[in-house]
């Protein structure tokens, strides 16, 4: 049986605390494994009638980088510094659709496993908003590990 090698693990995270919970998860993978923790973040694209791609709206370019200053303030801040301060971690941001770019970004770094939280909606609520986790579980070539809040916690005796 071949032994499993993680050297980069991914965590996705929109700062809910459905990603605080996965947090944990990837961080004691990471320090099991000795593996580089990946934290990521996607701006999600939304277009207006009047939008032309690749042509930032000029009222709404200051709220945009006040936004992405606000998110690389929060990923410098997602992790306790002591844990940090022992491992190698990476931070990056990506602009589309979330599932898209958080499978994209996994094959361009070579990323060993996906590690996210997931909300756990069901009924209308998951007809009508969809699940990134659920689209990059059923769309990634990555193995993903999906965390719910209420989820069992694996504690060591």
């Amino acid at each position: 049986m071949n032994t499993i090698q993680l050297q980069r693990i991914l965590l996705p995270t929109d700062f809910s605390e459905y990603s605080s919970v996965a947090t944990n998860y990837a961080c004691t993978l990471a320090s099991k494994f000795g593996a580089e923790l990946h934290l990521l973040h996607v701006f999600e694209q939304y277009t207006g009638s009047a939008y032309v791609p690749g042509v930032p709206l000029p009222e709404a370019t200051s709220e945009i980088e006040e936004l992405k200053q606000h998110v690389a303030e929060s990923l410098a801040k997602l992790l306790d510094a002591d844990w940090e301060a022992g491992h190698h971690v990476v931070r990056a941001t990506r602009e589309g659709h979330p599932f898209v770019e958080i499978i994209r970004y996994a094959k361009d770094e070579s990323i060993d496993m996906i590690v996210m939280g997931t909300h756990g909606r069901s009924g209308i609520s998951h007809l009508l908003m969809g699940s990134v986790a659920e689209k990059v579980v059923r769309k990634s070539p990555r193995p993903v590990l999906t965390v719910r809040p209420e989820a069992h916690e694996f504690v060591l005796p």
